[in-house]
């Protein structure tokens, strides 16, 4: 292993931590008929903020009965809401967004202590997108049949009440991507947030009530693995979106094959980060960057696997061993720190054990070595891996943390045959300075979601979803409204 030591500066940053005045109950209850109610049966845990290991909250655990009671309230508040006008249905979501843009350091706050985000991201990147996606949704409200014109020419109708599990590592980024498109087709949902990052999800039930969201409309079922898997397997459901692992994912469709369910799903991914030797390469170490490092490496098309022209392979590992000594991991309250804390316990291990199989392999590891870390919590260094092998466990399997493998090729068709050795097909990156070769190459590409000289670049008007391994559907954009929609 090579530890990159810091540059010597004759200065540091000065400590700037964000105000955590937000107010957290000791424990939350669940979010069904637009009332937050005791569990029956459900028992408690505790979400812990990742940064230092100090207790949150409690969260109940949802119990089957629960997921009952939320179906079923749901189900009585889809009659209405699937016949509100359109253009009402448009003023709740406009409601909530704004709402949301009021609230907007409140919920940032509350995301990074449950989730170990930098708070620079959870301010400047989730909370802005919640909203828009909210926003444009809105608007597509009254507007269906343009969104679905095969349907037929009269306005395409809701699907129904909406099973939605969403993971920890855009918990309320993910709530809004399930819910806004849901909601402006007219469908009703019971939404199930990961059980570590439960909190903004229990403050977007309270926006809810705020904007006097309909009782029913949107249920809010917290808990673990169990709650999700009686979620999916509920026969009142009439539609299942789920993002997660590709291994829960294939569990999913197992339990809805057979069934009238429709289904989507949003999974895992390997995605290739391709750099050619015509790319601006200053240019391309800041893509890399954001790639693999940004949410600590918690993305599903984290640019995990980067593929570099072997005529410039030495220079860009150069200038990104330099860029690597740049970024600062700690407090992810922090308005300085670039790297926050590893989401949990049992996440930190999985990464660990993934890095110790890379040296055991034989690829040549680098990790920034820029002080300490805090005493407490959940952290790992970023790092990248040099001399990978595409047989190497850490270039094959998806690692979701702040780990890069390095592979080099010669010829555009080299990187096209790398870059589709995968199972995954979620996205890829394509750095060049010519544009013929731009399209050339994502159209050979087996990826959904492809970016040009740039990466993990988010809009609520472009869908976004893979295929294979990754799952099937789209999030966002007009293909995103098909889901929730039928003849």
């Amino acid at each position: 292993m090579t530890s990159v030591a810091p540059p010597v500066r004759p200065w540091e940053y000065a400590p700037a931590p964000e105000s955590v005045k937000v107010e957290i109950k000791p424990e939350y209850d669940l979010f069904i008929g637009g009332e937050f109610v005791p569990s029956k049966g459900g028992k408690r845990f505790a979400t812990v903020n990742p940064a230092n290991e100090e207790t949150l909250s409690r969260i109940t655990d949802g119990s089957p009965s629960d997921i009952d009671r939320a179906v079923a309230s749901a189900r009585k508040a889809f009659k209405g809401w699937s016949a509100t006008k359109p253009t009402e249905r448009a003023k709740y979501l406009f409601r909530i967004a704004r709402r949301i843009q009021d609230r907007s350091r409140e919920l940032a706050v509350l995301e990074t202590l449950d989730g170990g985000k930098p708070i620079k991201e959870s301010r400047d990147v989730d909370v802005p997108l919640v909203a828009q996606h909210f926003f444009h949704h809105a608007g597509w409200c009254d507007k269906l049949k343009y969104a679905a014109p095969y349907l037929g020419s009269g306005e395409p109708q809701p699907i129904g009440v909406c099973g939605q599990i969403i993971p920890w590592n855009f918990p309320l980024l993910m709530a809004a991507w399930k819910l806004a498109p849901a909601l402006a087709c007219g469908n009703t949902c019971v939404l199930k947030p990961a059980e570590t990052t439960s909190l903004t999800a229990l403050r977007l039930a309270e926006i809810l009530q705020e904007v006097d969201l309909p009782p029913g409309v949107v249920n809010i079922v917290t808990g673990g693995p169990s709650t999700g898997r009686a979620l999916a397997e509920h026969k009142g459901i009439d539609k299942i979106a789920f993002t997660g692992s590709t291994e829960v994912g294939k569990r999913i469709a197992e339990a809805c094959a057979g069934t009238a369910k429709r289904l989507t799903l949003e999974l895992g991914g390997k995605s290739p980060n391709i750099i050619f030797a015509d790319a601006a390469i200053d240019q391309a170490i800041e893509g890399i960057v954001n790639g693999i490092w940004f949410n600590q490496g918690h993305v599903c098309c984290a640019g995990s696997r980067l593929l570099v022209e072997e005529s410039v392979l030495d220079e860009v590992i150069t200038k990104l061993r330099h860029r690597l000594t740049t970024l600062r991991v700690g407090d992810p309250m922090d308005k300085n720190t670039d790297v926050g804390a590893i989401n949990s316990q049992q996440q930190l291990a999985t990464i660990r054990r993934y890095i110790e199989l890379g040296e055991a392999e034989g690829a040549k590891r680098e990790s920034i070595d820029n002080g300490p870390l805090p005493p407490k919590g959940y952290w790992c260094r970023p790092t990248f891996f040099t001399e990978v092998q595409p047989s190497h466990t850490i270039a094959r399997e998806e690692i979701f943390g702040p780990v890069l493998a390095v592979m080099s090729f010669r010829t555009p068709e080299e990187a096209i045959l790398r870059a589709n050795n995968t199972p995954y097909g979620l996205s890829a990156g394509i750095w060049t300075d010519k544009g013929s070769k731009v399209f050339d190459i994502a159209r050979r590409v087996k990826a959904g979601v492809i970016w040009c000289n740039t990466f993990n670049k988010f809009d609520a008007t472009s869908p976004f979803g893979g295929y294979r391994e990754s799952g099937f559907g789209r999030e966002g954009g007009r293909q995103g409204l098909l889901a929730y929609l039928r003849r």
